[in-house]
């Protein structure tokens, strides 16, 4: 093992000047090199600034890049952060080690693979093919058929996701979330075993299995362990509140003895107990390393301080916190507002008023977003909107890499790649005129013993349905001649699937557009797994209307989002709508003390999105089915504030 190296704590002999850049609290983050250290990063405090200077710093201390590791929840996040590291001290910063758990996770489990039982070059499954898998389990077992009220594909999905993000028995998933299925318990541990089977055989790893694994390799090879330890002298995690179990507990064997390990994140932004994330991660760390330093960074550079009053106000009601009072030296800004209205229709009408009459004043419409808790609370507001041609995106479309189109054309790729992969094969089999899934599992077989050459030549089929697998076998014939070029396969694929496209589709204009889009992402590879990684892990954003991007503008619209989607983004102006008892927060969180708590930290989230103009709006009068009763009351984490932090209207 390497000696632990102590880096000097003044900043004179450096090329950055580290005190003239960064405030007290960054300063002391930043040049604090040695031991855990836990960042309590307010919402709009410079946490990204703080990690970029904080690799600058390490570089320049002399630290090797490569034994820095730096994990972020997107791999956009830890690039900016690098990109800008090494535009501010030198192309060093380039060599530090960075991404998110998933990718790491790949990259460890490549070269360690045998040591958890399967192959080197094992496929990543996204969730659709988890769900297609499951499904062909779930239809091959006949569960599903003897029982009408079985769990369809992706409860089944959620709950064997859940089961491992959380570190809880499937027993206790389907007790606490699905009590309606418990007398399908004995059926769904079976199918949870035969997709674990399935995975092994086929060389396939899922999301979670990615950290599964990882973990079970750092927990039972201390030898694999201990190389990752003296190789990684300094680590860094970003949004640490949103870790779950399994990524606590890998970050403290990647510590190892030195750890000199600093994890940023900010207890009040947890809201993501719905994906696994595990609040009290965070809230435990002194206690998993006692020696801990703690390191507040409560300089607020987004928003003005009306609007800190109101947060800073909101938060201190969380039963479980790390106490913090964000402050700024932005001057001006008005209260916040919070109006009720009479009814939904009233709601939409006086926010398009306010809209047209805060684009009137200047700001355009990309700075101001409407947020709202759950995705359908936006459909009356929609419907207003395109009345008063206000043009608006709403964020958290559908993902360019599930549309059925894009996934169609990557299981050919794929089907092509792998004789084995069941998934694929019975996906571009069934495109085909008069092949279902009977015969599909019959060419499957077929193909899997013999290859795609002979197994598709043996089938003997009739009509339509023989013509198909000429016409599939004459593709995978083309693709054989081709160079090896990834770009170049789509576009063989692409002139095959169009004729598919055209007859299952009516926009196939439109989602053709988004194919050629498809192969200009394929030509920055040369080699097919790594393209097959890379869009199972880090796939391309969002489809939007007719356009396609990476990373989206659209600086002439109005911003419609959930809460969750607008963490980390920021505008000038903010309108949280829907602000009703039992809306937000919603009627089921009333009574759970835990899911109020995170309710509590999402309006949180919410309002400090926002950086001069910050509106509540609530309808008055509103039925609610489930608790046959009229909401009428504003917010419980709204009401309780002062006047003189929230102004009250009425319209």
């Amino acid at each position: 093992m390497k000696q632990q190296m102590k880096l000097s704590d003044n900043t004179h002999e450096t090329s950055i000047d580290y005190k003239k850049e960064l405030n007290p609290s960054q300063l002391d983050a930043v040049t604090s090199t040695e031991g855990p250290l836990l960042i309590i990063a307010g919402a709009g405090s410079g946490k990204t600034r703080t990690l970029t200077y904080r690799v600058a710093y390490l570089v320049e201390k002399g630290v090797s890049p490569q034994s820095i590791l730096l994990l972020t929840f997107t791999r956009k996040a830890s690039q900016e952060m690098l990109n800008r590291a090494t535009q501010l001290l030198d192309s060093r910063c380039a060599g530090v080690s960075g991404g998110t758990f998933h990718s790491f996770a790949n990259t460890v489990l490549r070269t360690y693979a045998k040591e958890i039982g399967f192959g080197h070059d094992f496929s990543i499954i996204d969730r659709s093919d988890t769900e297609s898998l499951i499904n062909m389990i779930r239809k091959d077992s006949g569960y599903a058929s003897k029982n009408r009220s079985f769990p369809r594909k992706q409860t089944l999905a959620n709950i064997f996701s859940r089961t491992v993000n959380k570190v809880l028995s499937i027993e206790d998933v389907v007790s606490h979330d699905y009590p309606h299925f418990s007398n399908n318990m004995e059926a769904i541990i079976e199918i949870n075993k035969d997709y674990a089977n399935q995975k092994r055989i086929n060389n396939l790893l899922d999301y979670d299995d990615l950290l599964i694994y990882l973990h079970l390799l750092l927990k039972n090879h201390l030898d694999i362990r201990e190389k990752l330890t003296s190789l990684y002298s300094y680590i860094m995690v970003d949004e640490y509140q949103d870790t779950n179990p399994v990524q606590a507990e890998i970050v403290y064997f990647l510590a190892g003895t030195k750890k000199n390990i600093m994890i940023v994140g900010d207890d009040s932004q947890s809201i993501y107990s719905f994906r696994g994330a595990d609040f009290m991660n965070i809230m435990r760390f002194p206690k998993v390393f006692p020696s801990t330093r703690i390191i507040k960074l409560e300089e607020n550079y987004r928003s003005v301080q009306p609007i800190l009053d109101l947060t800073n106000k909101i938060i201190e009601n969380a039963e479980t916190k790390y106490s913090k009072k964000l402050f700024t030296n932005l001057h001006g800004g008005t209260m916040p507002i919070i109006i009720r209205t009479e009814d939904e229709y009233a709601q939409s009408g006086i926010i398009v008023k306010k809209i047209k009459r805060l684009n009137e004043k200047g700001i355009p419409l990309n700075e101001i977003a409407v947020l709202f808790r759950a995705g359908f609370h936006s459909f009356g507001l929609e419907i207003e909107l395109t009345k008063n041609n206000i043009s608006f995106i709403k964020m958290g479309g559908f993902k360019f890499m599930d549309s059925a189109h894009i996934k169609d054309v990557i299981a050919h790729l794929k089907a092509f790649a792998s004789q084995v992969d069941r998934i694929s094969w019975y996906r571009i089999l069934m495109l085909l005129n008069k092949i279902g899934p009977a015969a599909a599992r019959k060419i499957f077989a077929s193909v899997s013993k013999k290859g795609w050459d002979a197994g598709l030549s043996d089938i003997k089929l009739k009509g339509e349905a023989a013509e198909g697998i000429m016409k599939l076998k004459g593709l995978f014939t083309k693709m054989e001649l081709l160079s090896g070029s990834v770009s170049d396969m789509g576009e063989t694929i692409i002139e095959y699937y169009i004729p598919i496209l055209k007859k299952m589709y009516d926009d196939h204009p439109k989602r053709g557009k988004q194919l050629e889009h498809l192969v200009t992402i394929m030509e920055r590879y040369t080699v097919l797994g790594e393209f097959f990684t890379d869009m199972a892990l880090e796939p391309p954003n969002t489809v939007k209307d007719d356009s396609f991007s990476m990373n989206s503008s659209d600086n002439d619209r109005l911003v419609l989002s959930t809460v969750h989607s607008a963490k980390g983004l920021e505008w000038n102006t903010v309108f949280v709508i829907w602000t009703l008892d039992g809306r937000f927060p919603s009627v089921h969180a009333l009574n759970k003390e835990k899911e109020l708590e995170e309710e509590l930290r999402l309006m949180y989230v919410a309002a400090t999105r926002a950086k001069e103009n910050l509106f509540f709006i609530y309808p008055g009068n509103v039925y609610d089915r489930s608790s046959n009763s009229f909401l009428c009351n504003p917010s419980c984490f709204l009401d309780v504030l002062p006047d003189n932090i929230l102004e009250r209207d009425y319209e």
